[in-house]
């Protein structure tokens, strides 16, 4: 088992910010149609210029950490830029070396070089070796190096140790690390076997040929060395550095490249993702920025760690002096001067091993004599689920074995002590017998107390039952009072009409279309079961006068079996669906017999219905 701890070297508390060098590729006058010589050139070790497109007569000056001229060989970059930052990979922290710039500017040649000039990687591979040995001789660590190799080719991750591969995706651990599973890593124990593994695998990097470039490098190749030293003696601590070598396919533009087919979908495919580390860096920049956009393509999610993260960071740029590379150079200068200004926080990645400790669980199976660990488990499992369904209190068992405890210390006390000492210990012991029945009664307390709650409970859902087997009764009986109002509102007025003149008989009439004050029950007090959203309204015709009731019932039913489209939808509650649906139910079934025959149309509930004619009744009485 291992667990991450903290570094307490003070080192890896501090910033590092990314480290800029520029390279200025050699003039070539066969490339130079016009002849019209370099359009930039160095100053010193650290400054350059280059010509100002807006005015010819003026110069744009930049400084750099590095600035490596035409005539700068390899050996010069890798030590001046490269080597400095190769130690921290051995005491547990990342670094990161990635070559920027146009195509053709030389990014290819800077990293990988040739037999005759190593460039940077096989240069930092063999420093990585040189640094483990002198390491390995004077301290008591073990070495691991191991290596990854892939590519970036149209935002598919490819493994280039396994040409056979898929598209691999890219993950992030709890730790905020990016890795890669499936990914093949090779354990190399020296530079021989790193060279048998890199150079055929560079083979397999996807390249091709365009106007600009004969060997152009259709993605992003990055390799990975990571270095795992073990602490020999306890308490066993473990760092893992790594050392990414990035070589970055160049932006390109296509009026100029001549590029068509799967050359520009390539091209397109290169061009967003440097569009999207151009981002990532005026993000980074930016003090208003809240997101950062790492996840908006592959390159950057993998460059997380070198760009803003916790990795000691330099970025070589590859510039061209000829005129026709103006533009490039002068972006990629502006990009590498926003790239200087990034900060990264590294630190040192360590865990150490911590021993398993032998508990009950392997003094059980030692007893077992070999009865298999499957029964074991089952037994662990039952003894904790009997002691969690167990009704005592939680109190009972917390703290009693520390007074236990102390009541057995104190009698082995008193057996080797003396006379004197002896009337001290009895007290003591006095004073723990006292506390453990004070603890027992405490118990008793809570235990009696857990049994009087649960007689509540048991009482309360009782009542509740009881309540709820209650209810339907209430709303059988709401039903059968409003019936009884029902039968008085509609008897009295036939009374009065029998006895009372014509021109007193309308006024009664008048007054009977009203609706009487509702006289509030105890049946009206509850709210039915399924709740009042669900609660049909009926009764409210018995309320109004016979006459008038189906005087409007014959209007709404004439409208429905001969009324247009336009008529129907002048009823209430009535729109254009449902008119359309009226008359089509008009031409299968014929007329309507009763108002109830409604209730066939589709989409037509009871609920509807009930709205449905207590609106149009009330519209044509107000007419």
């Amino acid at each position: 088992m291992a667990q991450r701890v903290a570094t307490s070297d003070a080192a890896a508390r501090k910033t590092s910010r990314v480290r800029v060098a520029v390279r200025l590729r050699p003039y070539m006058s066969g490339e130079d149609e016009r002849d019209e010589g370099p359009c930039v050139r160095g100053l010193d070790s650290q400054n350059l210029e280059i010509v100002n497109w807006r005015n010819a007569t003026e110069t744009v000056k930049y400084h750099f950490d590095v600035f490596h001229g035409e005539k700068t060989t390899q050996p010069e970059v890798f030590l001046s830029s490269v080597k400095p930052i190769l130690p921290h990979i051995l005491t547990g922290q990342n670094a990161s070396v990635f070559a920027y710039g146009p195509t053709g500017a030389g990014k290819t040649h800077t990293m990988m070089g040739s037999s005759d000039q190593p460039g940077v990687i096989p240069r930092a591979v063999r420093e990585v070796f040189n640094l483990v040995k002198a390491k390995a001789d004077e301290e008591g660590w073990d070495y691991s190096i191991g290596m990854s190799y892939l590519e970036i080719y149209n935002e598919k991750v490819l493994d280039l140790l396994s040409p056979s591969s898929q598209d691999l995706p890219i993950r992030e651990n709890k730790d905020k690390n990016i890795f890669i599973p499936g990914l093949t890593h090779t354990t190399i124990s020296c530079f021989s076997d790193f060279d048998k593994q890199f150079v055929p695998a560079s083979l397999n990097r996807t390249t091709a040929s365009t106007k600009l470039n004969h060997r152009s490098s259709r993605s992003h190749a990055i390799l990975l060395i990571k270095v795992v030293r073990t602490q020999r003696a306890p308490p066993h601590r473990q760092q893992t550095g790594k050392l990414y070598l990035i070589d970055l396919a160049g932006c390109e533009d296509n009026r100029r490249t001549g590029n068509q087919g799967i050359r520009l979908k390539e091209s397109g495919a290169i061009n967003l993702s440097l569009f999207t580390l151009n981002k990532v860096v005026d993000s980074l920049n930016s003090s208003t920025t809240v997101r950062v956009p790492y996840r908006d393509s592959k390159l950057t999610r993998l460059l997380q760690d070198s760009l803003g993260g916790s990795s000691h960071s330099v970025m070589i740029t590859n510039i061209a002096p000829e005129y026709k590379y103006y533009f490039d150079t002068f972006g990629a200068l502006n990009f590498a001067s926003k790239s200087k200004l990034i900060v990264n926080k590294p630190f040192t990645c360590e865990t150490v091993a911590v021993p398993a400790l032998p508990g009950k669980r392997a003094r059980d199976d030692h007893t077992a004599g070999g009865s298999g660990t499957e029964p074991q488990k089952k037994k662990q499992k039952d003894e904790r689920k009997t002691e969690l369904d167990s009704p005592s209190s939680p109190f009972d068992s917390l703290p009693e074995p520390s007074v236990m405890d102390r009541l057995i210390a104190l009698e082995k006390l008193m057996m080797s002590c003396q006379d004197k000492d002896k009337l001290g210990m009895l007290k003591d012991v006095a004073q723990s017998r006292k506390e453990i029945q004070e603890l027992k009664e405490k118990q008793k307390e809570f235990e009696s107390k857990a049994v009087l709650f649960r007689r509540l409970d048991g009482e309360k859902s009782k009542h509740e039952s009881a309540f709820k087997n209650s209810a339907a009764p209430l709303q059988r009986k709401q039903s059968a009072v409003a019936k009884a109002n029902k039968q008085q509102a509609v008897v009295q007025p036939l009374q009065v009409s029998q006895l009372l003149p014509l021109q007193q008989l309308a006024v009664v009439k008048k007054q009977s279309v009203c609706v009487k004050k509702k006289v509030k029950t105890v049946s009206d007090q509850v709210e039915p079961p399924d709740g009042k959203e669900n609660l049909v309204e009926t009764g409210w015709e018995f309320q109004l006068d016979t006459s008038v009731l189906e005087q409007s019932r014959q209007k709404i039913l004439h409208v429905l079996n001969t009324g247009s489209l336009k008529e129907l939808k002048g009823l209430q509650q009535i729109g254009d669906k449902k008119a359309k649906l009226i008359l089509g139910w008009r031409e299968i079934h014929g007329r309507f017999l009763k108002l109830e025959d409604v209730l066939t149309v589709e989409g037509m509930t009871a609920k509807r219905f009930s709205t449905f004619m207590k609106a149009n009744i009330l519209s044509a009485m107000g007419k």
